[in-house]
């Protein structure tokens, strides 16, 4: 478990919404529409994932309506944070 990436999560609501919100593949604006945020938000919080190497995107050549999923870090994080 990487302590310091769930310690960034937690410091955020967004980070720990768009994190729940994973649990299945999704677009940032299906993300943003159930979390109730601009989609904005969720891309850059998606970009800070991307770089922690929290989630990756399955369709990185389409312009929009790119398809998100977790990585094991990912699901490591989610797993402790459904506790």
């Amino acid at each position: 478990m990487d302590w310091e990436l769930l310690s960034f999560i937690l410091r955020s609501k967004r980070r720990k919404e768009v994190i729940l919100a994973l649990n299945t593949p999704k677009t940032p604006s299906e993300i943003a529409s159930k979390i109730k945020v601009s989609v904005s938000h969720v891309s850059r919080t998606l970009n800070e994932f991307t770089k922690k190497g929290l989630v990756r995107c399955k369709t990185p050549q389409a312009k929009i309506g790119r398809v998100y999923v977790l990585t094991d870090k990912g699901k490591d994080i989610l797993k402790h944070l459904k506790k």
